[in-house]
């Protein structure tokens, strides 16, 4: 179902990528468009994670999947509640894409896209986050892009922020009113 403006009810959306995309700025902008609540996924790691993270060290698959499971399960209680929600989450890999459909299978990812240069540019000028940019050769090196047959859309983050959050949204209204019973 949609509401009067097209915005998808209950939607829940993941804005994916690596550090620096964008993940947490665009993502509130694409909440508040859709008039959804927005989450960080980096609040729902455990403090284990953040501080692994912190010391510089990359995380593994046994410390992601727990947290995955959470962000799942944040997800699809929004959409069992009709509030829907937008989740920052960096689902880099499509195993950890398809653990959060588990939980959550009406999820929709919106994968911001941009290459290392312009990331780690962006990460270089960030003093308020726990990922140091010698981490993100580690990101690129996990990325599995969004591909064609996984729910979602490929938004190219070398475009002004107000135009990443428009074709964000169109794309998810799009995509929600193609869907056979909504």
């Amino acid at each position: 179902m949609t509401n009067d403006d097209g915005t998808p009810e209950g939607a829940q959306i993941i804005v994916m990528g690596v550090s620096g995309s964008g993940k947490s700025t665009i993502g509130a902008l694409i909440a508040g468009a859709l008039g959804v609540p927005f989450v960080d996924g980096d609040s729902l790691h455990p403090q284990s994670n953040i501080e692994k993270m912190a010391g510089g060290q990359p995380l593994n698959d046994h410390d992601r999947w727990p947290w995955l499971a959470t962000v799942g399960k944040t997800l699809a209680d929004a959409g069992r509640q009709g509030t829907g929600m937008v989740i920052a989450c960096s689902a880099l890999r499509r195993a950890y894409r398809d653990a959060i459909l588990t939980e959550a299978p009406d999820t929709r990812f919106v994968h911001l896209s941009g290459s290392r240069e312009v990331l780690a540019s962006r990460l270089e000028g960030r003093s308020d986050h726990f990922m140091p940019p010698a981490l993100l050769d580690s990101q690129f090196a996990t990325l599995e892009p969004l591909e064609s047959d996984e729910p979602g859309i490929v938004v190219d983050i070398d475009q002004q922020v107000p135009a990443i959050v428009s074709e964000a949204v169109a794309a998810i209204q799009a995509v929600t009113a193609a869907r056979p019973g909504r």
